[in-house]
């Protein structure tokens, strides 16, 4: 889940890590399914983030009426047709009317006579959604940002081209209910692209062939998913799938409590105690750990492949797919920040914790920032990742078990590789690809699947490297040697590693030295509740205690368990008596 559906956080160091070669300017972009048109491009209106020349271009945000892109600059402009599959039918599923209804007890609890200034460190998603659920609920959220970017995981930027590169490659399924019910209640479903029902895999051992499971529309859950994988002849045989069906058998009759009795098992060692031929797992589960959680199946907790499963076998439009059709700070996370900063919140970006000041009695006092700032309020929330929060973990309190069990929780490496070449690549389809590659884990032909990257004349293929852990350190030259000999593999007829055939035009490297937690067996006794011991802490992010573990959907559960904290919360906090008013920063 979390390699295609988030992705990743920044170096502790620095920014980012980025690398790009230039042989020569790359093409403007038009729109998805283009036409020729006379048309005038409307203006964009520049999203003024202080300091963010760093990483690239401003990010711009395109005009509400029409999805008009760059063009060359001496061609006919072209104007954006573009038919994507239609939304599913998610709004009767069960999941998704708990998660409507989590979201309905924020606008309709009682207004605060005094609302809470509720100080929020980090503006991923997990930080945004707290954020945008306490502003719901009526209280005053000022959200800090250390860098000049939102979106955190799902962070991205633009080069002196235009052409934006992402920290990860994000993909929002059908079966993420709370980041469904956050695109409805901001008004932007038209925003995702959804594919058709399939997942597609490499075929190693057949150079440049691809084999689909087909998810066939016609029938329900769960019997869908046993069809695409029946259907399927060419991964497994069938004596393969008796067995794997036979060893998931406990797994479906003991249901939750059997998923989570799986944690301290790894994916590799609950195939082999259930008889599961090797060939299994390196057919489908190699490939599926490493979209899951960047890391092969002799690492990955058994119990997150049974939770995806499960969420995918058991609904319908479960393992549905869609693409954002920009990049994510303008296509979704603005659009949240808009919302925050109408019911009176703050958002306020290049604003880095450096220290957790405490009172005496080891409750917070404020954050102090690195630009000498001092910001204070009725609650505080860290929605940072993990690492970061254990940097900062003020002393007294890194003996509290609470805070203590987190020294086990680290973020695991990954890798984001965006290659732009000279020509239109044909061996590559309007989705997601499961590569089945020892370095690489998943990948897309962004100028088909996404409406602001589209281009009809060359391709950009943005890859998830992983594992990472010992390429982290690497040149991004050796990446993109690396990356390029795999490619060659996967494109046989298009691609060489030497360039002989399709050339290069430029290309970014993201490393991100520590993203999600790594899911590890035992792990899951580990990850905190959203209401820390001391008061007036709160935690949220996808590694705190919420069922979707390290995904963007976690994120956003995390969010709102955190706010729903507070608010429940609200008496204990105001009668804390200690407001103070915080400096009237706001987001420009």
């Amino acid at each position: 889940m979390a390699q295609v559906g988030h992705v990743s956080v920044v170096s502790l160091s620095r920014p980012n890590n980025i690398g790009n070669i230039w042989s020569s300017r790359s093409a403007k972009r038009s729109g998805c399914r283009s036409r020729r048109s006379g048309s005038t491009v409307g203006q964009m209106n520049s999203l003024s983030f202080a300091g963010s020349d760093a990483m690239g271009l401003n990010l711009r945000i395109p005009p509400a009426h029409a999805f008009t892109s760059r063009s060359n600059r001496d061609a006919l402009l072209l104007k954006v047709v573009c038919i994507d599959f239609p939304r599913p039918e998610l709004e009767n599923t069960i999941n998704y009317l708990e998660a409507a209804f989590l979201s309905s007890s924020f606008r309709t609890s009682p207004r605060p006579n005094k609302p809470l200034e509720v100080v929020i460190a980090g503006a991923g998603l997990a930080g945004l959604s707290t954020a945008k659920y306490l502003a719901d609920a009526g209280h005053k959220p000022i959200l800090l940002e250390a860098r000049d970017v939102l979106g955190g995981k799902v962070a991205a930027w633009k080069d002196d081209d235009g052409d934006c590169y992402e920290t990860g490659l994000h993909i929002f399924f059908g079966a993420y209910p709370n980041i469904q019910n956050l695109f409805g209640e901001l008004g932007i479903n038209d925003r995702l692209q959804w594919k058709e029902h399939s997942m597609i895999f490499a075929m190693p051992n057949k150079p440049g062939e691809f084999s689909r499971f087909d998810f066939p529309e016609v029938l329900p859950s769960p019997i869908n998913g046993l069809w695409a994988i029946l259907k399927n002849n060419e991964m497994l045989t069938w004596p393969e799938k008796v067995k794997f069906a036979i060893g998931l058998l406990p797994a479906i009759i003991g249901g939750q409590s059997y998923v989570e009795a799986q944690d301290g098992i790894t994916v590799a060692d609950w195939m082999r105690k259930h008889g599961i031929p090797d060939r299994v797992t390196d057919e489908v589960f190699i490939a599926m750990s490493k979209a899951l959680n960047f890391i092969n199946p002799d690492e990955l907790s058994m119990q997150c492949v049974l939770i995806a499963l499960n969420r995918f076998l058991q609904e319908k439009h479960g393992s549905k797919m869609a693409f954002l059709d920009g990049n994510p700070p303008e296509r979704l996370c603005m659009p949240i920040v808009d919302h925050i900063q109408s019911r009176g919140g703050q958002v306020q970006l290049n604003s880095r914790i450096q220290k957790i000041e405490l009172n005496e009695d080891g409750s917070v006092k404020r954050f102090i920032l690195n630009n000498g700032n001092v910001i204070e309020g009725d609650a505080y929330v860290f929605a940072t990742p993990v690492d970061v929060l254990k940097l900062l973990l003020p002393e007294d309190w890194r003996e509290i078990q609470y805070f203590k069990k987190l020294e086990k929780l680290v973020g695991v490496p990954v890798i984001n590789v965006h290659i732009w070449f000279d020509r239109k690549l044909k061996n590559t389809y309007d989705h997601l690809l499961f590569s089945r590659s020892p370095l690489l884990s998943v990948y897309a032909d962004m100028s088909v699947t996404c409406k602001e990257y589209y281009n009809p004349d060359q391709s950009m293929l943005e890859l998830v490297f992983a594992p990472a852990e010992e390429w982290i350190s690497c040149s991004n030259e050796e990446i993109i040697d690396a990356t390029m000999k795999e490619l060659a593999k996967l494109f046989p007829d298009e691609i060489s590693a030497d360039q002989s055939k399709a050339k290069i035009l430029k290309y970014h490297v993201v490393k991100t030295p520590r993203s999600v937690y790594k899911t590890t067996p035992g792990s899951e006794a580990c990850r905190p509740l959203q209401r820390s011991p001391v008061e007036t802490f709160y935690l949220a992010g996808d590694y705190t205690k919420q069922k979707y573990l390290a995904s963007m959907e976690g994120a956003v559960l995390s969010g709102k368990l955190c706010a729903q904290a507070i608010v429940e919360d609200y008496e204990l906090l105001a009668a804390k008596g200690q407001r103070k008013k915080v400096p009237q920063t706001t987001f420009a």
